[in-house]
Order: C-alpha cells, then structure tokens, then sequence
C-alpha cells in the first residue's frame, strides 16, 4: 500500500507527533515523584523552604525592567525606499 504524495507530509508529521507522545509518556511514567515539586506548585500545597545564607531568592517582581537603548525598530515595508 502507498502513501499518495499530497498525504505524505501529514503522515511524517502524525508519526513523529506519536513518537514523541509515547517518549513523554514513558518519560513521565518511569519519573519519581518528589521531582516535579521543585515548582512551586499551590495545589499539592508546597511550600519553599528557607532560603540559605548562600543563595538569594529573586522573584520578577522585583528586577528593575530593562533599558533599551537606541532607536526603535522600524521594519522596512517598502524595501525601494530607505
């Protein structure tokens, strides 16, 4: 049986979509269960330990927002004139 030429992209595209889905399955199957609770999570109600003397805990909220600096980028829509 072949595969007509118009199909054959489709084809490559499910076969790797279900490859990966049973690699992450196998993946998320064979993983223990203390590991994905390094997230802060809320609903098994985690809770970040103390921080250590060494590392310091940074959330977004307080980084300064970044500077840009020069000229805003303007894409060329007309590429005859500059």
């Amino acid at each position: 049986m072949r595969i007509p030429e118009e199909n054959c992209n489709m084809v490559l595209v499910a076969a790797v979509t279900l490859f990966s889905m049973a690699v992450a399955g196998g993946a998320a199957l064979l993983d223990s269960s203390d590991t994905h609770r390094m997230v802060a999570d809320r609903t098994f109600g985690y809770t970040v330990p103390a921080p250590s003397s060494d590392k310091r805990i940074i959330t977004v909220s307080d980084q300064p927002p970044a500077r840009v600096v020069g000229a805003p980028f303007v894409p060329n829509t007309n590429p005859r004139e500059r």
